[in-house]
C-alpha cells in the first residue's frame, strides 16, 4: 500500500479504494451546503435535473448568511426560495434569523462536519472544513443539487503541497498572517486545483479556530482544499461541539508531495494584504495608506471568539478614530453571546464601534458597510478584490484583528506597537 496524503487519505475511504492525483472519481459525500445567494441557483438546477427528494435530508445545510437579515425584495426573495425548499424536502438544517450565522462559523460549531468528511459547498470558502480534517471544497450550484440529489460529486484527485511552519509565533502575529505569507509566496494561482496541506510545530501550536482561518484562505491560492491533520485539539473541538465519535486522521510518513514551502514564524511580523490581491503583502508597518475610512473585523476567516478577543484586546481603554467606523459582526450568534458574557461587546461600544449581527454583511459587498469612492478599508475579510466591497474606486486592505483593531484607533494602517 501506497503512503498517502491527507487528502488521498480521505478521499480513499469514501471511495472504497486507494486513489491517485490526477485520476476522476465519484466520491460519496458527507455533507452538502448552500446559501442565500447560491441555493436558489441550486434549487432550480435540482428541479431542472427531475429530482423529487434530496439524498439525505439531514445531511444538506441551507444556511441564510449573506444578505441576511434580508437587505431588499430581491434578498427577501431569494431566503423564501430557499426556506420553502428546505420545508417541501424536509431539511433539517436550515438556519435563517436568531438561529444563523456565518456558515463557515456556524457548521463547526453545531458539530455538523468533523474528521474523515468529505463536503461540498456552493460556497467558495467551503474549504474552511479542512481544519477538522475534512475534504472540504468549494463548487457551483449545478454541482451542488447534483450532490443535493445524489449523494455524491465527481472530481479529480488533487496533488498535494506541504506547507510546514516552525517556530513560535511573536506576539500579535495571528493564523491570519501565516497564510497571508503563503499566499505571498505562492500566488493567488500558486496552489490552483492542488490540495494545500499544513503541518509543523507552529501549526501543532495553533488553535482549531486559528487553523480555519488558514484553511479558509486555501481558495486565495487557488486551493482546491486546505487540510490539517485531525489532532487531539481537533477530537475535543469536534467531541464539545456534538461531532459524533470523531476520528484520528493523519497524512502517511513517506508520502509524495508536489512541493514543499517552509516558513520560520518566529521571524515573521503582522502582515497586510494591499489592493487587490491577496498575494499583494507588506509587512504592516510598511503597508501605510493614508487615512482609513473603515475597519471590518468579523467574516468566516476572523470572526470567531478567539479574533473578537484579541481585536478586543487592541481595543480596550482606546477610542475608534472619529474619522473611521468600525464594524464587528461576531460569526454566529453563539459567539456573539460568549463575547456579551465576556465583556467584550461592551469594550467594541466603548471604543466606539458599530457591533452588528452574525452575517457576512460587508464582506461580499452585500450591506453594513459598503464603501464609497475613494474610501478605504483594512477588514479581517480574505479577498481584497477591486470592487469587492463596494465601489471600484475603493481599496481594501486585509489583516489580522490585532492589526485591525489599531488601524481603527490609529485611523490608518497599523499594529499594535504603533499605537
Amino acid at each position: 500500500m501506497a503512503s498517502l496524503t491527507l487528502a488521498q487519505k480521505i478521499l480513499s475511504r469514501h471511495v472504497g479504494r486507494e486513489v491517485v492525483p490526477g485520476e476522476i472519481i465519484a466520491c460519496p459525500v458527507s455533507m452538502a451546503l448552500a446559501n442565500d445567494i447560491t441555493a436558489p441557483l441550486a434549487i432550480k438546477a435540482f428541479a431542472d435535473m427531475g429530482a423529487e427528494r434530496v439524498f439525505d435530508p439531514a445531511r444538506v445545510a441551507l444556511v441564510m448568511d449573506h444578505f441576511t437579515p434580508q437587505k431588499d425584495i430581491a434578498s427577501a426573495e431569494q431566503v423564501c426560495i430557499s426556506r420553502e425548499f428546505a420545508a417541501r424536502m424536509g431539511i433539517i438544517h436550515y438556519y435563517e434569523g436568531g438561529d444563523a450565522g456565518v456558515e463557515h462559523a456556524l457548521l463547526p460549531e453545531l458539530g455538523l462536519v468533523g474528521p474523515w468528511d468529505v463536503v461540498v459547498g456552493a460556497d467558495s470558502h467551503t474549504c474552511t472544513y479542512g481544519a477538522l480534517g475534512a475534504f472540504a471544497t468549494g463548487m457551483g450550484s449545478t454541482d451542488i443539487a447534483s450532490a443535493m440529489a445524489l449523494g455524491e460529486i465527481w472530481l479529480r484527485v488533487p496533488v498535494s503541497i506541504r506547507c510546514v511552519f516552525s517556530g513560535e509565533m511573536p506576539p500579535f502575529v495571528s493564523a491570519k498572517d501565516l497564510i497571508l505569507w503563503l499566499i505571498s509566496r505562492i500566488g493567488v494561482d500558486g496552489a490552483r486545483y492542488k490540495a494545500l496541506e499544513f503541518s509543523g510545530a507552529a501549526i501543532d501550536a495553533l488553535s482549531v479556530e486559528g487553523r480555519m482561518t488558514m484553511a479558509n484562505m486555501a481558495i486565495e491560492a487557488g486551493g482546491k482544499a486546505g487540510l490539517f491533520s485531525a489532532d487531539a485539539k481537533t477530537l475535543e473541538y469536534c467531541r464539545l461541539a456534538g461531532y459524533p465519535d470523531p476520528q484520528p486522521v493523519a497524512a502517511d510518513a513517506g508520502a509524495e508531495y508536489e512541493s514543499e514551502v517552509v516558513c520560520d514564524v518566529s521571524t515573521l511580523q503582522p502582515l497586510v494584504a494591499c489592493p487587490h490581491l491577496p498575494e499583494n503583502v507588506r509587512p504592516a508597518r510598511e503597508a501605510d495608506c493614508g487615512p482609513i475610512q473603515q475597519v471590518v473585523i468579523g467574516s468566516c476567516t476572523n470572526g470567531r471568539i478567539e479574533d473578537l478577543r484579541m481585536a478586543a484586546s487592541v481595543l480596550k481603554g482606546r477610542k475608534v478614530a472619529r474619522t473611521v467606523r468600525c464594524i464587528v459582526l461576531p460569526a454566529t450568534p453563539n459567539i456573539w453571546k460568549k463575547a456579551l458574557a465576556e465583556g467584550l461587546i461592551a469594550t467594541f461600544m466603548e471604543a466606539g464601534c458599530v457591533v452588528g449581527p452574525a452575517t457576512c454583511g460587508p464582506c461580499l459587498g452585500g450591506h453594513m458597510g459598503i464603501l464609497a469612492r475613494g474610501e478605504k478599508c483594512v477588514a479581517t475579510t480574505n479577498r481584497n478584490f477591486k470592487g469587492r466591497m463596494g465601489s471600484l474606486d475603493s481599496e481594501i486592505y486585509l489583516a489580522g484583528p490585532a492589526v485591525a483593531a489599531a488601524s481603527a484607533v490609529a485611523g490608518r494602517i497599523a499594529e499594535p506597537g504603533m499605537l
